[in-house]
């Protein structure tokens, strides 16, 4: 059977099929010689699981991304970016800033541009409209493509021999998920030092106010969870994650933040120089540096 279903995928016949009967008959260690010794230096499979036949590449794709803070020009590319490499078909995208998501959907101007999206994005589709080409395709046609390896017959025999070996595979598989905990263990160490950065230097810092009452979201540039602050009166909430009703958003860098406490820079003259960006309440802005007091 072995040679039936190669000698079909060597005439371009029932691939989808005949891959998935290969890959069940390989669980016999007999079958597995068999296809080894057929294919060679393995150019035929690595042709074919590399065609262009996969679906991705005939469906088109249009990213939306909606942000109620930042980025979501920078998500929109990625997306379109991201799907042009795998040689999908772009479509124009659509982004936005949403402060009030009521006040959004009310809006009759944005339901028009949205529209006008959905059209073209119909249009597309049915017209099966082509793009000029761009350097995405280039990316996946050259630096994404493995390079064929140049194998001596020695080389070869001794490479089915290990492939052919239960125990080695097994041993390789259980070194990868050895390896793979170990490297997950350490993203989490670093993921739970980031949840606590600055929170106790702030804790140490507030100075409580009468008849005050404030929410800031600060948002770090290699970091993926902004700190939210929230001061009422003696109270002080400070946490790493998303919040709603903010009165300041500000963004900035650690090594900008590390000066603030530490006394080297205000979070007032960051602001002025441009080092933090934010917007909001400029009035509840300049209390930061009342609140904390780092000097």
């Amino acid at each position: 059977m072995i040679h039936e279903y190669y000698k079909e995928l060597q005439n371009n016949q029932n691939i989808r099929e005949n891959l998935s009967l290969l890959r069940s008959e390989c669980k016999d260690p007999q079958a597995r010689e068999t296809l080894l010794s057929l294919v060679g230096d393995g150019a035929l499979l690595t042709g074919l699981l590399e065609s262009d036949e996969p679906k991705i590449q005939t469906t088109y794709m249009q990213p939306i991304v909606m942000s109620t803070t930042y980025g979501e020009r920078e998500g929109e590319m990625t997306l379109a970016n991201a799907w042009e490499i795998l040689g999908g078909l772009p479509c124009p995208g659509l982004c936005g800033y949403v402060e009030d998501l009521v006040s959004f959907e009310m809006n009759k101007d944005y339901t028009v541009i949205i529209e006008k999206k959905a059209e073209n994005l119909y249009r597309t589709i049915s017209q099966k409209m082509k793009s000029l080409p761009n350097s995405n395709l280039a990316v996946r046609q050259s630096v994404l493509r493995t390079p064929q390896m140049e194998l001596t017959p020695q080389e070869s025999e001794q490479l089915s021999k290990y492939v052919s070996d239960d125990s080695y595979v097994k041993k390789q598989k259980e070194d990868i998920q050895e390896l793979a905990s170990m490297f997950k263990d350490m993203l989490g160490k670093v993921s739970q030092e980031e949840d606590v950065a600055y929170i106790d230097q702030l804790r140490n810092a507030f100075v409580p106010q009468q008849d005050f009452h404030a929410r800031y979201l600060f948002m770090f540039a290699d970091k993926k969870k902004p700190l939210f602050i929230e001061v009422k009166d003696e109270d002080l909430t400070i946490q790493y994650g998303q919040e709603e009703n903010i009165d300041i958003y500000a963004k900035l860098t650690p090594e900008v933040m590390d000066g603030v406490i530490a006394g080297r820079m205000t979070f007032q003259r960051a602001f002025m120089t441009g080092e933090m960006t934010a917007k909001g309440n400029f009035k509840i802005l300049r209390m930061l540096d009342t609140v904390f007091n780092f000097a």
